[in-house]
């Protein structure tokens, strides 16, 4: 997969159409410093768009794996082009997301990347709908808590509204074991 290429083809793509998007996943995580290999190209985008998005992907040579009112999974025959998924956001708490996105380089252009306490928003969310993420999901919450600037208090936030307050906890006295 030529990640760079695709990264930037999808993003120009979705700019003319003039969608709102901002990275997330691995590279976002790569984006705060914390990064960790990925296989696939993460998005959050407006969901009332996600039509727009459908139409993008499938006439640039993506197959449609799955599509809900969440999200949309895509993967190409050709392996340069490789997997995208996107979360779509419609509710007041996902738009705030995408619009707290910033700028940010990645592989040398600019392209926008959620912060790094929504992005943990984010995998607190993943890990809690699916346990059998946890471990790589807290681990990747670690390191953003770690490298990257976070608002405490909106991190505190996502992990109660998701009923992990715990984990935070638990995470926030093993780094002050180090």
């Amino acid at each position: 997969m030529d990640i760079r290429a695709a990264l930037f083809a999808i993003h120009r793509g979705l700019v003319e159409r003039e969608v709102e998007h901002a990275l997330i996943g691995g590279f976002a995580l790569a984006a705060h410093g914390a990064g960790r290999g990925s296989v696939s190209l993460d998005w959050i985008a407006d969901g009332l768009r996600a039509d727009v998005i459908d139409e993008l992907l499938r006439s640039s040579g993506y197959e449609r794996v799955h599509l809900t009112h969440n999200v949309g999974n895509y993967v190409s025959r050709d392996p340069v082009k490789g997997r995208i998924d996107f979360l779509f956001v419609r509710r007041e708490r996902g738009v705030a997301i995408l619009r707290r996105a910033t700028e940010c380089a990645v592989f040398g252009e600019t392209v926008r990347v959620v912060d790094a306490s929504d992005l943990i928003g984010l995998k607190v969310q993943a890990y809690s709908n699916n346990p059998s993420r946890r471990a790589r999901d807290l681990a990747d919450v670690d390191r953003l808590l770690e490298f990257g600037e976070v608002d405490l208090a909106r991190v505190r936030d996502y992990f109660r509204l998701f009923d992990r307050e715990q984990d935070l906890d638990e995470l926030l006295a093993a780094r002050a074991m180090r």
